[in-house]
């Protein structure tokens, strides 16, 4: 899937598939026949079910999973927001690469294979506090990108980023998307002191001055105050939503890019799980906007769709229990629970 066009965007979002009803039903029948009383796995049997209508089974399963990480350059961190230089963002691909990251570890665990997408590094996005992030023809590109690792053999598609500077963006996409004060969805970051924080806030609120009377289009909005990482799991997650491919969001910044998208259309998250909520302020407030309930609240801050990545172990639970559970009339119990 690749986006030649707003139009195909704005197309795709507009026409998202919904779960299999008859998979949901027949994934409750089971639960109800399982040896265990009645919604005594509460959050796992929920999961299950999920997995169920997206996967069109009444017996989910997760034999391929994928993390997608997608990395790109800000222009605005110029401008002091993060408590690390912007190459750092180069140095942490490499480092993906070489299987140094928490994100190669946490994704072994998981059983999940990991696809390092780094976007033209040596072109940071402009200083949107002054253009558009931006262009049309890069946005589409950095859409595409994202869409274009999403293959229908996968159960599962989680998404993270790396790239310094983006945590302000997420703030800047999050504010304009949903309203609310700078102030509310700016947090630390990587790590920034008090003063640092303040800049931030100070960042975001000229970005929201500068665009305030351009077009509040999803795709607008993510073209003028994202990212190219960002905005390529925007693209991602509504490619497989096309697919009903079940998505694991990871911390503030990767559900960021779905807030210019859910602002305009609420069901674009309907296909996702929060796998966290992670210690940066605004991302509970964003997952409330969303619907969703993060599985897991480690206090976790690190982005590369680490909590993502633990959350599928989660997953994993919730769907062995669900297959290999037997049923009351399997055990020879009568009556049921």
């Amino acid at each position: 899937m690749s986006f030649s066009s707003i139009a195909d965007f704005e197309s795709a979002l507009t026409e998202l598939p919904g779960p299999d009803q008859a998979a949901i039903a027949a994934a409750e029948a089971r639960q109800a026949q399982l040896t265990k009383p009645a919604g005594s796995l509460a959050r796992l049997e929920d999961i299950a079910v999920f997995f169920a209508g997206w996967q069109g089974r009444e017996k989910p399963r997760l034999d391929r999973g994928r993390v997608a990480i997608f990395a790109g350059n800000h222009g605005v961190a110029a401008r002091g927001v993060s408590a690390f230089p912007a190459d750092v963002t180069a140095l942490m691909v490499a480092n993906f690469a070489a299987g140094g990251a928490a994100i190669n570890a946490l994704a072994g665990a998981a059983g999940l294979e990991l696809t390092v997408v780094p976007i033209a590094l040596d072109r940071p996005t402009e200083d949107f506090t002054c253009a558009p992030a931006m262009s049309e023809a890069e946005c589409l590109e950095a859409l595409s990108i994202g869409a274009g690792v999403v293959t229908p053999d996968l159960d599962l598609l989680v998404v993270g980023e790396m790239g310094i500077g983006n945590s302000t963006a997420a703030a800047a996409l999050c504010a304009r998307s949903f309203g609310g004060r700078a102030r509310a969805w700016v947090g630390p970051g990587t790590g920034l002191d008090p003063a640092g924080v303040e800049r931030k806030i100070a960042v975001v609120e000229s970005a929201l001055a500068f665009h305030a009377n351009a077009s509040g289009s999803a795709f607008e909005t993510l073209r003028r105050v994202g990212g190219r990482e960002i905005a390529a799991i925007a693209g991602a997650v509504l490619a497989a939503r096309r697919q009903r491919i079940p998505v694991m969001l990871d911390g503030f910044i990767s559900g960021s890019a779905l807030a210019p998208l859910a602002a305009a259309h609420p069901a674009i998250t309907e296909h996702c799980l929060a796998g966290h909520c992670s210690a940066e302020p605004g991302h509970a407030r964003l997952l409330e906007r969303f619907g969703l309930d993060p599985i897991l609240r480690l206090d976790m801050r690190l982005g590369e769709g680490s909590g993502a990545a633990v959350a599928a172990q989660v997953v994993r639970s919730a769907l062995a229990a669900h297959a290999q559970m037997a049923t009351f009339a399997e055990a020879g119990i009568a009556g049921g629970a």
